[in-house]
């Protein structure tokens, strides 16, 4: 048989979703195994949702929609878009996708060439720099350290750029990190991209999910000319515990909205029809549930910071944001834990899983070696256990 496709070749697996696998096929054999691995909310979606959900069924709207999603959902996005961050756009500008990591896969088809670099913040969500390659695009990494509160800077992302750079992703609230921008160091990123005339993917599913406090900023809200640059990604997955019913979406200038369209007209077309109308309800209705789900996240942040900054050669920063937060391993590296030497960061996972009985992600495949990264989306009931267990585990 014929060689398969190199660029197909050369992708690598999500690491969530390996140890996500591992976990639930342990934990379907009767292991008592904790997950700290996916992010997923541990609530159920809002009734209120569900119904809309069930409703559209028995009213049989269960037919193709447009393929960038129906318009009503579009005017429901502008419409909670305007609300939240201040920003104005006209349905024919939304994109509508299977997930909000579809909408960022189809605004990189969009906009890279092969050979064209896109520049990525480390630590970085595993799929973004699979979904580069898979363009045939160049991933530049820029590393942002602990110390700086794993944020880049404006000039670290200057010194990046080449006559080939296309493209920042900027993923603010940050999955693995949990760490945001504030307004001025948007600002100053922002002017950057508009010199040189740079698009940025401006993810901001984790924009519901900001603690202490703090204001959100998003990046397509700081003018007009940083807007014309911006394709903005959010969906309704951690906002509304709806992560099943895949629905993402984007917002761009029209001339990236429309090729945008006319590449997913070909290829997956449009969402399903049943949860673009309980996405609309989402996004049209009371926005009550949002804070609720929000304030037990930061509970459980709170919680988690505290109780792992108490335990011996282990640390973390505080997160601002979505629900994850980076255990440092710097003093763990070298020692002995039941017999095995912890040498880097897939080590400590593997060994904490199958004898610590508990699932955490390795920090490598997010371009932050020797750090792990804990999921808080799940029961507090769960996350005090699994800290009891980390001690335990690093007690032996």
């Amino acid at each position: 048989m014929k060689a398969l496709s190199t660029i197909a070749q050369a992708v690598q697996a999500s690491t969530t979703m390996a140890i996500d696998s591992m976990f639930k096929q342990m934990k379907a054999d009767g292991v008592d195994v904790i997950g700290f691995g996916a992010g997923e909310p541990d609530f159920p979606t809002p009734d209120e949702i569900k119904e809309a959900g069930i409703a559209a069924i028995r009213e049989n709207y269960t037919r193709y929609t447009p393929a960038v999603g129906s318009l009503e959902l579009r005017k429901a996005i502008c419409g909670r878009v305007e609300a939240d961050f201040g920003v104005h756009y006209e349905p024919s500008q939304v994109v509508v996708a299977s997930g909000a990591k579809h909408a960022v896969y189809i605004a990189l088809r969009a906009i890279v060439n092969p050979g064209d670099e896109v520049i990525l913040p480390a630590p970085y969500w595993v799929s973004y720099i699979e979904l580069i390659r898979i363009m045939g695009g160049i991933p530049v990494v820029i590393e942002a350290k602990e110390a700086d509160g794993f944020k880049i800077t404006a000039r670290q992302l200057a010194d990046a750029i080449t006559p080939k750079t296309k493209a920042l992703i900027l993923n603010n609230p940050s999955n693995p990190t949990g760490m945001m921008y504030n307004r001025e160091e948007l600002e100053a990123l922002a002017k950057v991209c508009v010199e040189q005339d740079l698009y940025v993917v401006a993810d901001e599913i984790y924009s519901c999910l900001v603690y202490d406090g703090k204001p959100f900023v998003s990046f397509a809200s700081l003018g007009e000319e940083v807007k014309k640059h911006t394709v903005l990604v959010n969906g309704v997955s951690k906002a509304y515990a709806m992560t099943g019913w895949r629905i993402g979406y984007a917002c761009a200038d029209p001339s990236v909205a429309k090729v945008m369209a006319n590449y997913i007209s070909h290829s997956t077309g449009s969402p399903c029809a049943i949860s673009q109308k309980a996405s609309e309800a989402a996004m049209a209705g009371s926005q009550e549930k949002v804070e609720t789900m929000r304030q037990a996240f930061e509970e459980r942040r709170n919680y988690i910071v505290r109780r792992m900054n108490a335990i011996p050669n282990v640390s973390c920063i505080m997160p601002e944001g979505a629900f994850y937060v980076m255990m440092n391993l710097k003093d763990l590296l070298g020692k002995t834990i039941q017999g095995v030497t912890i040498t880097d960061d897939n080590v400590f996972a593997d060994l904490f899983l199958k004898k610590g009985l508990v699932a955490v992600v390795p920090g490598s495949g997010f371009g932050a070696p020797n750090f792990v990264r804990w999921s808080y989306a799940c029961s507090m009931d769960n996350i005090r256990e699994g800290l009891d267990r980390l001690e335990k585990f690093l007690a032996e």
